[in-house]
């Protein structure tokens, strides 16, 4: 292993050489089994004579640093414990305001296991075909291995066209491969959008309850971000600020009430938007798994002026660690979104946007998709009659035919859901408030995703929460 030392003319060089891998092992730079360079080598690198590394070598071996194997080579020794001597050095460099506002907070990657996890966004990973994508991966990784160039920013041109034809079968897209631009998700679509379509300042408007990490996007891009009420029809249209620029919506399934934009409200969006020269980004997040009913026309195949940008990801109907979404947009967008991209990190993995094309036109997507509508059908069906029959006297559930989650409102307007959730936590019991996903408040209800709990678990999930909920309402009554 290369290490490297710093040295200061005028002082001892074996004390130096002694001290600063001393301090390497001790911060934990250098772990237990590490090997150091051969003495002659270290010394050439510093210049120094050989006999100056060595008899620091032994100084360190004295002490217990150090273990030397002949014939083998110096290694850290199994068992110095490091200490943790990281030096905070202050800065005077602070970040804007903004970022450090302590009401939010981004997601940190967690091993928390919930022996009953009803929350939302999360597909059943256990059930994905692993090894069909492994073998796609591969074949892709020596493909652009052997190619080894920076790609296309707008995405792979066969994952393109292999959207357009999944989006043209499943959705009835009218949309070509040239339409498509290939993002890191959804929240990278809607960041990228910002970028092309807002000014500093300009307002933003945004589903209320709805998706948190897209209204911190577009502030991060400057925009002014307005919460708009939303009803059983869906976002409420005359609602909308008359200086919107842009409007996020999630028309085919709400986030998180699970409500359908119902067609009188599409179209009266679509007719705001002209009016007042706006933008519609339409988020179909989860509408592959639709349970009954006739799958509603998307906003896009609705528009006629082309002012709505229609975005998606592979998070619910593959999974979220793949960081793999797409935006189909107008024409004249296209050359500025794949600026964007490019601006922004350039390209996606090249191999995995390759396996996916892959994973699509060999029909492996469209036969999961099948699969796991009929394993969410059961769970939705499960957890609905739960909740219709053990609570109805204390929530309302939101009808709902689609997605990866069910919405219910508190009966009680006072319904302290935060303290049911908290206490239902500490049994293993994983579940989000409506209030969690509001901007301003709001009625109390609760959210509950069943994309990640096993069907045979709903059931002694509910029973926690129904215990919660009853200790909760005992001490009030008392």
């Amino acid at each position: 292993m290369d290490i490297h030392l710093s040295l200061i003319p005028g002082e001892p060089i074996t004390r130096q050489v002694f001290q600063q891998i001393r301090d390497a092992i001790l911060a934990g730079r250098l772990t237990a089994g590490d090997a150091l360079p051969s003495s002659r080598d270290l010394a050439a690198s510093l210049g120094v004579s050989r006999n100056t590394v060595i008899t620091a070598f032994e100084h360190l071996t004295a002490e217990g640093y150090l273990r030397a194997r002949a014939g083998v080579g110096t290694f850290v020794a199994s068992d110095v414990q490091p200490i943790n001597r990281a030096r905070k050095v202050p800065s005077a460099l602070r970040p804007l305001p903004w970022w450090e506002d302590e009401s939010w907070e981004s997601p940190r990657a967690s091993g928390t296991e919930y022996a009953f996890d009803f929350r939302t966004g999360l597909p059943d990973s256990t059930a994905f075909p692993f090894s069909t994508l492994r073998r796609l991966i591969v074949g892709e990784l020596r493909r652009t291995v052997e190619g080894g160039r920076y790609a296309d920013p707008q995405g792979e041109a066969a994952l393109r066209a292999a959207i357009a034809r999944h989006l043209a079968v499943s959705r009835g897209l009218t949309v070509g491969a040239d339409d498509v631009v290939v993002t890191n998700g959804v929240q990278q679509a809607v960041s990228l959008l910002a970028q092309v379509l807002l000014q500093p300042g300009d307002v933003a408007a945004v589903e209320d309850p709805g998706y948190p990490a897209v209204r911190r996007a577009l502030q991060a891009a400057r925009a002014d971000v307005a919460s708009v009420p939303v009803d059983t029809d869906g976002l409420v249209v005359s609602e909308l600020p008359s200086n919107a620029k842009l409007v996020y919506v999630t028309p085919a399934h709400q986030f998180p009430l699970g409500v359908r934009m119902s067609l009188a409200r599409r179209s009266a969006l679509l007719e705001w938007a002209g009016d007042n020269d706006a933008a519609v980004v339409e988020d179909d997040y989860d509408s592959d798994f639709r349970f009954a009913g006739r799958p509603l026309d998307a906003l896009h195949s609705l528009d006629r002026s082309g002012r709505v940008v229609y975005v998606g990801s592979f998070s619910k109907t593959m999974l979220p660690s793949l960081r793999l979404g797409y935006c189909v947009v107008p024409p004249g967008l296209v050359t500025a979104l794949r600026r964007a991209r490019f601006v922004a990190d350039w390209h996606g993995p090249v191999a995995l946007q390759g396996a996916l094309a892959g994973f699509i036109d060999e029909g492996r997507l469209a036969a999961h998709i099948r699969h796991m509508r009929r394993t969410y059908l059961a769970r939705r069906d499960r957890l609905a009659d739960l909740l219709d029959s053990r609570f109805d006297d204390v929530l309302m559930r939101i009808p709902s035919v689609a997605g990866l989650h069910l919405a219910a409102w508190a009966r009680s307007d006072h319904a302290d859901v935060a303290g049911w959730v908290r206490r239902a936590a500490d049994h293993g019991v994983a579940l989000a408030t409506v209030q969690d996903l509001s901007f301003e408040p709001t009625r109390p209800g609760l959210v509950f995703g069943f994309g990640a709990i096993p069907e045979e678990k709903i059931a002694g999930g509910l029973r926690v929460l129904r215990d919660a909920i009853d200790r909760r309402e005992s001490r009030v009554g008392s």
